[in-house]
């Protein structure tokens, strides 16, 4: 873990993390003002789990959480595990979902108001320096409501968010990102769906298109006859 709670760019922002009961997919999405906030976000593994990492953002919550269901441990075990090598911990905001279904998170007593999270069964929303504390429940409602694909599922609660007032300082950056249930053992082959934006004016918007791009493309390299997987 770092060594201070600032050496990233804070990312003040919103995310999910979710697991697809039907599919078994799992998916994560984020949205921020900050510049390229999609990277080293949000971390994924095929039959293993989902991690979004921010506030004044440690990536190394994404490898650590990872390794730990990699070897069994629940979300909250590995959460709790990551937490416990972290000096700087009041500054974290992790959501985690492993591909048992099971959820934990952590919002940091340091965190921005208005800060929080919310967690059900194979999901959790979380956000930090928001406009209002009705932010990540707006997520949870939207991606339960929602219909479509995953990665739709998750625009979705991204589009809740915003509707709430998201980041208070604005938009300009975020990602989709869809992972298969169980891994191929070629990683590249695991990832369904993988869109970013880093500087627009309205990225959830712009990502909701490169989702459709996405999922258009996939529908014709699928061979005749065969029906196309969405994210």
């Amino acid at each position: 873990m770092f060594d201070s709670p600032g050496v990233r760019l804070r990312a003040v922002t919103y995310s999910i993390v979710a697991r697809d009961p039907d599919s078994g997919r799992l998916g994560a999405a984020i949205q921020s003002k900050a510049f390229a906030c999609g990277v080293g976000t949000l971390w994924s593994e095929a039959g293993v789990g989902i991690v979004a990492t921010q506030s004044f953002t440690d990536p190394g919550y994404g490898p650590l959480c990872l390794l730990a269901m990699r070897g069994g441990a629940s979300a909250e075990e590995a959460l709790a595990g990551a937490r416990a090598r972290d000096r700087f911990e009041a500054y974290r905001q992790v959501g985690v979902v492993s591909a048992a279904g099971d959820s934990a998170a952590h919002t940091g007593k340091e965190c921005i108001a208005e800060a929080g999270h919310v967690t059900a069964a194979g999901i959790s929303c979380q956000a930090n320096m928001m406009d209002r504390s009705s932010v990540w429940p707006a997520m949870l409602q939207a991606f339960g409501e929602a219909q479509g694909s995953m990665a739709q599922r998750l625009l979705r609660a991204l589009e809740a968010a915003q509707g709430e007032g998201g980041d208070w300082r604005g938009q300009e950056a975020g990602r989709v990102l869809v992972v298969a249930a169980e891994p191929t053992g070629r990683p590249w082959d695991d990832v369904v769906c993988d869109v970013r934006v880093d500087n627009h004016p309205q990225p959830v918007a712009e990502l909701g298109r490169l989702v459709a791009r996405q999922e258009a493309l996939a529908a014709m390299r699928e061979p005749a006859g065969r029906s196309a997987a969405t994210p």
